[in-house]
Parts: structure tokens; C-alpha cells; sequence
């Protein structure tokens, strides 16, 4: 199975906002995925950039913890081989959201 930005995003579906009960793709948190390939499998590494609602989140270090597990669930995948980098640019807003999170919310 080859790593891509696809099949990485569809599995931090997986990754739900304990808050809210919705995947931090839908809610608009993930702003980059990179795959950097390497000659071996077990040296590709994957850069997340994402934000959080909130530049105060006290969820930050328990998002980190959720996207290295959900995605050491890919084959050939390692925990130290995942980087997850915070970034509040741009800032975080409703319009960011899924269709489906906003009506989840109550919000369309």
C-alpha cells in the first residue's frame, strides 16, 4: 500500500474532536498533509500541519497522541515517523467546515 495525501486524510477521519465529536478533517483542522518518500518504506515520513479551534487548546498534545496512533495504523508506518506541526495562520473559523460537521453542529 502506498502512502498518499488521500489515503492519509481519509484515515485522520478516524482522529474525532473529543469536544465535539467530529474528525478533525471535517472540521477543517488539517491544513497540509506531506507525504516526504524515502528509497525504504520504513523512512517515509508524514508532516501534518493543522490547527486547533482555539490557540489556547489545552487539546493540542492529545491530538499529537491520536494522529500518531490512527496513523500507525498504516502499513509500514511508525509513531517517530509522524510529524505533527500547530500553526494558527491562517486562524481557524466556522467556514473552514464540512458540509457534513456544520450540519452535525446544527449550524447549516
Amino acid at each position: 500500500m502506498s502512502l498518499t495525501k488521500a489515503l492519509i486524510r481519509e484515515q485522520l477521519k478516524k482522529v474525532i474532536d473529543p469536544e465535539l465529536g467530529i474528525n478533525i478533517v471535517d472540521l477543517g483542522l488539517i491544513y497540509n498533509v506531506s507525504v516526504i518518500p524515502a528509497l525504504e518504506p520504513e523512512s517515509t515520513g508524514i508532516l501534518i500541519t493543522m490547527t486547533l479551534t482555539t490557540p489556547g487548546c489545552p487539546l493540542a498534545p492529545e491530538f499529537v497522541m491520536m494522529i500518531k496512533e490512527e496513523l500507525s495504523q498504516l502499513k509500514d508506518l511508525k509513531s517517530e515517523q509522524i510529524e505533527v506541526e500547530f500553526t494558527f495562520e491562517p486562524p481557524w473559523h466556522q467556514g473552514m467546515m464540512s458540509e457534513e460537521a456544520l450540519a452535525q453542529l446544527g449550524l447549516d
